[in-house]
């Protein structure tokens, strides 16, 4: 089983959307796939369900010892992609630092959702690498960086990429599959200086090949309560989410065992 943890210096450039819309493309091709909001926000939750502020989650696993990722899982309509809410679970302290006992328990909840058959696990995580987000990324074995393609946010990349290439002592088996640019407006020049700036900025290796769009339908998937790949006129991101698919794929080496 893999895990992969989609992660970002700052809020607002498109975790959750990248996150779910993965998620999809991955149980589409075949892979049983587990969504974990680990984002105290709740924000895979209330885009995929109305009752996720009412569901146990991923914080209660944490928090509570008789608490059972089996309990947790929420299952959608397309039976290979489920998901588990960030849930009711208090306590945590985000701002802290790295805590050997709450990664212990994050090791534990990778370990039972592999023995629960599933082949790749998604964290949505929070913005930063402290607290919750840090003790998911010394437990997983990569990190895909979502980046807004906007002049101020492509600044700080270099700094989130070390911070991550920092984290690997702690975890010496993370992946860095590098940064998705987000939110791209090719028409709009701003946008499209900012997304060649990162390109010619970083190693070419560190630059997922594909890009997602800003486009309204992501906002209406939301609304909706769906990946965007379930609307109508929606084969472009289909095919950008297939294709970043096959690049992690190609990145991680990964096989289905029924492939």
């Amino acid at each position: 089983m893999t895990s992969i943890v989609i992660s970002s210096q700052k809020g607002g450039v498109g975790k959750t959307t990248v996150s779910i819309n993965l998620a999809f493309a991955f149980a589409r091709a075949g892979w049983k796939v587990l969504l974990v909001d680990a984002d105290p926000q709740g924000s895979v939750g209330l885009s995929l369900t109305r009752q996720s502020r009412k569901l146990l989650g991923f914080f209660d696993y944490l928090s509570d010892d008789e608490c059972s990722l089996k309990s947790l899982v929420v299952p959608t309509r397309m039976e290979t992609f489920s998901m588990i809410p960030s849930g009711q679970g208090e306590g945590y302290e985000l701002g802290g630092g790295y805590s050997e006992s709450v990664a212990a328990k994050v090791q534990s909840f990778i370990d039972d959702a592999e023995q629960a058959g599933f082949d790749l696990v998604i964290f949505d995580s929070a913005a930063g690498l402290f607290g919750i987000t840090r003790d998911v990324l010394v437990c997983a074995d990569a990190a895909l960086v979502p980046q807004q393609a906007e002049p101020l946010g492509i600044r700080s990349v270099p700094k989130m990429l070390q911070g991550l290439t920092d984290l690997r002592k702690l975890n010496p088996k993370l992946k860095i599959l590098g940064v998705l640019l987000t939110m791209v407006q090719r028409n709009l020049a701003e946008s499209a200086e900012a997304a060649d700036a990162l390109k010619e900025l970083l190693p070419e290796a560190l630059v997922m090949k594909e890009e997602i769009a800003r486009n309204d339908l992501f906002l209406k998937a939301s609304g909706k309560g769906v990946p965007v790949g379930v609307l109508q006129g929606a084969d472009e991101f289909l095919a950008n989410f297939n294709g970043l698919r096959l690049e992690i794929e190609s990145k991680l080496g990964l096989k289905r065992d029924n492939a």
